[in-house]
């Protein structure tokens, strides 16, 4: 058990090299050997783990992603907890997929090289593809959630309302990384971004939340 846990520790030392390193200079910047020097051990230890660059993005692919979707979910266990409106909990989970501080630039930074690379790379284009889906099923979710607690319509088509959201929140974050001192009317940009989220979900979740009143 602990070298099965020393041999995850170890490769995500590696991915999380291969995420600063693209995030600081996109893909051509993650050779072997500056992987191996960001994260701290040798090229040969780095060959073990990850045979080929091919290799070594995959998994870094996977792993960000995975920990995309574990700070949303982050986000709406804390939403849960503190028994906020599920539109309430959408918002404060969507914003984390905004490039509004450095880091989340960075991330963004990331996941967009690495979907630039899936089109020549049917393993690559799979990770995105299911990442996406299981952000559209989150949202899909919540508006059939919101049905059930009265801040959606019954008649409301859940999958439509979650992919239009999550459209526009790509676009958003496409808009905030390529120009994120651009002013939009009398607001920055990020504050902008927030208020046509917010107005997104307004129409969605028209209601009030029912399922605390008890």
């Amino acid at each position: 058990m602990a070298r099965t846990a020393d041999h995850e520790a170890r490769r995500r030392q590696i991915a999380t090299a291969v995420h600063q390193l693209v995030a600081e200079g996109g893909l051509d910047a993650a050779t072997m050997a500056r992987v191996a020097q960001r994260a701290g051990f040798s090229v040969g230890l780095v060959q073990h783990y990850f045979p080929s660059k091919d290799a070594l993005l995959l998994h870094t692919c996977r792993q960000v992603m995975s920990d995309i979707n574990a700070r949303v979910a982050e986000r709406i266990a804390e939403g849960i907890t503190a028994r906020q409106p599920i539109s309430a909990v959408a918002f404060a989970s969507l914003r984390e997929l905004l490039p509004v501080d450095a880091a989340r630039r960075g991330e963004y930074r990331v996941t967009r090289s690495f979907r630039g690379r899936a089109l020549d790379s049917p393993d690559l284009a799979e990770v995105a593809r299911t990442t996406a889906a299981e952000l559209r099923g989150q949202l899909a979710q919540a508006v059939t959630n919101g049905k059930e607690c009265g801040e959606v319509e019954a008649d409301a088509d859940a999958e439509l309302a979650g992919t239009r959201i999550f459209a526009l929140v790509e676009g958003l974050a496409d808009q905030l990384y390529q120009d994120p001192a651009r002013r939009v009317g009398r607001h920055g940009l990020d504050t902008a971004a927030d208020r046509l989220l917010r107005a997104a979900l307004d129409e969605v979740f028209t209601g009030e939340c029912r399922q605390y009143r008890r």
